[in-house]
């Protein structure tokens, strides 16, 4: 594997999960970890814990305005981010490449309709964590979501570099080391480029697509492991640390949700529109979080994580100015 530009960080990497198993002395490079060995587990090299700053949030309502999520202010200005050239050219004058990855951008979106849902686990659930207080949740606007999540490729093309810290710089790998701030910036410019209105999801939106209407831990069932062993379920659908290989994945190479989305859990954690905070045990109607807040909501899971932090309910939240080379996102459009 290529030498990445930075270590690896994670918010809740717990010290317990990636120690408590033995290593083995000399773990080779495979394309996907043996399911068989369950003293699979990461070097203490990756092993990077984050630290965030105390929160003060501000409760906001149940509901919220999802009109113009994109100029929502963020805890700090957004990076200065190298212009793109190919930004000031219509679709119809782009070079056949990127021509291709916006026609593929523009059919990769699935359609989810309204519906009603239960947010959070239920205390039962294998590797629950305290914030996430099960209530219910109803979507009263039906929105198109993503089927992966966003590309290097589409990214270079609507913003002219590639962050790529895996050094590896392919079109169908899932972008990340962006911040939510940088997320923002490409979203203002895409809409700017396109015709569509585009936005990052809603915390509750990304929940109720990623269970694509199960209630269990993972969206085609539940969890049997909690660390880096062989989960049967899991392994289906995701990429996490028992099959990853320590690396990122090309999106859509496990099998979809009921809903057809790919890459729900694991590969690579999606920023969220929401500032974390405590859920409400009241029924809501399109929850947006709090008000205001010192991080913003990470969901997903990723290929560093443990199959307990690639569950539906699964939460973690990083400061909308910071990047990790496990975070990046996917795209709702609005219907």
């Amino acid at each position: 594997m290529k030498r990445r530009k930075q270590d690896s960080i994670y918010s809740r990497i717990e010290q317990d999960e990636l120690y408590a198993r033995p290593k083995p002395p000399a773990l080779p490079l495979k394309d996907e970890a043996d399911p068989q060995d369950s003293s699979f587990s990461l070097p203490d090299s990756l092993i990077k814990n984050a630290s965030l700053p105390a929160q003060e949030l501000v409760q906001a309502p149940d509901t919220c305005v999802l009109s113009c999520p994109a100029e929502e202010a963020a805890a700090a200005e957004p990076e200065a981010i190298e212009p793109s050239a190919s930004k000031a050219f219509p679709l119809s004058t782009r070079a056949m490449g990127e021509t291709d990855i916006f026609q593929s951008f523009a059919d990769s979106f699935v359609l989810v309709a309204p519906g009603t849902f239960l947010m959070g686990s239920p205390d039962c659930e294998v590797g629950r964590e305290n914030d996430e207080t099960i209530h219910e949740v109803t979507i009263t606007k039906p929105f198109f979501i993503q089927n992966t999540p966003v590309s290097q490729g589409l990214w270079k093309a609507v913003m002219g570099v590639n962050p790529d810290s895996f050094q590896e710089d392919r079109d169908d790998l899932p972008v990340e080391s962006v911040s939510w701030n940088q997320c923002r910036e490409f979203i203002r410019r895409l809409n700017s480029i396109t015709e569509g209105k585009y936005r990052l999801p809603t915390e509750a939106e990304w929940e109720f697509a990623c269970r694509a209407g199960s209630s269990a831990a993972f969206a085609n069932g539940d969890i049997s492991e909690i660390y880096c062993g062989p989960d049967p379920v899991l392994r289906e659908m995701g990429w996490y640390c028992g099959n990853s290989g320590r690396k990122i994945r090309p999106g859509g190479r496990k099998n979809p949700n009921g809903w057809g989305l790919f890459d729900m859990h694991g590969n690579i954690g999606e920023w969220c529109q929401d500032w974390y905070g405590d859920y409400h045990s009241d029924p809501a109607a399109d929850p947006c979080g709090p008000a205001s807040g010192a991080s913003k909501v990470v969901r997903g899971g990723s290929w560093f994580g443990s199959a307990k932090n690639c569950r539906s309910a699964a939460r973690f939240h990083w400061p909308p100015n910071s990047k990790s080379d496990l975070i990046g996102f996917r795209l709702v459009r609005e219907a």
